[in-house]
């Protein structure tokens, strides 16, 4: 297949997998913000093809977003954008250069880190605008309510993310749409990690039940 046909069809099947996720799969879980595990497809994306896939995917999915279910217009789609691109971008640019077992956590995780922080500054400057809310009630809800959400939706994705890296690459290295390179050593010596992020999968899970009063 051509290269550049194949850098669109991967593009094309990540943002429909990514908008059916978004779209099925959101968790209401405090006041107006919601939980969906979108972020993971296009942050696996971005660790198979590299940054600029996952940055592509954000942009094109968060557009079709506003214009057919979200009711928050463009604001709102800055604001996705930024929240999947601190995360996804971060996290492939740094495994990109850093192709190792360390190198997976610590991209996950400073894909975390960047988003929290990247967040909670979006969240104080442009939730008052798009939200209507004053600036002074949305600056006391930043350490209840905006920085345990973000806290809870990046644990989750970064767990995800690790756990689902493997088997993805494998699946799409046996259809010709990952190269080989993709598969890379620390995830066949990733067996001491996979209980601590099931733990924390199954510790958020807990949390989104609780605070939606199913438990």
């Amino acid at each position: 297949m051509n290269s550049n046909v194949k850098k669109i069809t991967i593009i094309g099947m990540l943002c429909a997998v990514t908008y059916a996720v978004m779209a099925v799969g959101r968790i209401p879980v405090v006041l107006f913000l919601k939980y969906d595990p979108s972020d993971v497809v296009v942050t696996l994306g971005g660790l198979i093809w590299g940054p600029m896939t996952s940055c592509t995917v954000s942009v094109l999915v968060a557009v079709v977003e506003m214009v057919t279910v979200s009711d928050t217009g463009i604001l709102g789609c800055i604001m996705n954008i930024v929240q999947t691109v601190s995360f996804a971008g971060t996290a492939s640019w740094i495994y990109r250069k850093r192709r190792t077992l360390s190198g997976a956590v610590t991209s996950l995780s400073a894909g975390c880190a960047v988003m929290i922080l990247v967040m909670m500054l979006w969240n104080y400057l442009i939730t008052p605008i798009y939200m209507g809310y004053p600036r002074e009630a949305v600056a006391d809800l930043l350490l209840p309510v905006f920085l345990p959400f973000n806290l809870l939706k990046g644990g989750l994705n970064a767990a995800l993310t690790f756990l689902l890296y493997k088997p993805v690459v494998t699946a799409l290295r046996r259809t010709g749409y990952a190269a080989a390179s993709a598969m890379e050593a620390p995830y066949r010596k990733r067996t001491g990690l996979i209980l601590p992020a099931l733990l924390i999968i199954l510790t958020c899970i807990l949390i989104l039940l609780s605070v939606n009063g199913l438990i």
